[in-house]
């Protein structure tokens, strides 16, 4: 074998194996969770609610050196806030300047199962 197909066959090796690696990370990124599509979109749109919530919040607090319940937070602005939406219903519970918590949970009859999400002052949002 002369040195040019020698290095031909190691760039094709080499290639090879990129494009796997490549492959094995984009189907370990997808999710292979048994959720329908129109969950993911209705989760992704309370996930965001609760992070709108969350980010009144934080301002609401620094105005007033208390956390504010959902009244108070809409009547800063934000009249949508917290609304019903995408078969959820949200909840807010506040501990004065300690803590809160806003919950999104699943009312509507065709979303049995679907996961009750909620956000404190850490903006992260969790699922159970």
């Amino acid at each position: 074998m002369s040195m040019k197909a020698a290095g031909f066959l190691g760039v094709v090796l080499a290639l090879g194996t990129a494009l796997y690696i490549y492959n094995a990370q984009l189907t370990r990124g997808v999710s292979t969770s048994a959720t329908s599509p129109q969950e993911q979109i209705d989760v992704t749109g309370i996930r965001m609610a609760l992070l709108e919530i969350a980010q009144a919040e934080r301002t609401y607090v620094a105005a007033h050196g208390t956390y504010g319940t959902l009244e108070q937070l809409r009547s800063e602005g934000a009249p949508a806030l917290g609304a019903d939406r995408r078969g959820y219903t949200f909840q807010l519970e506040v501990n004065g300047s300690q803590s809160f918590r806003a919950t999104a949970t699943p009312t509507d009859s065709n979303k049995t199962g679907w996961p009750t999400l909620s956000v404190d002052a850490s903006m992260q949002v969790t699922e159970r």
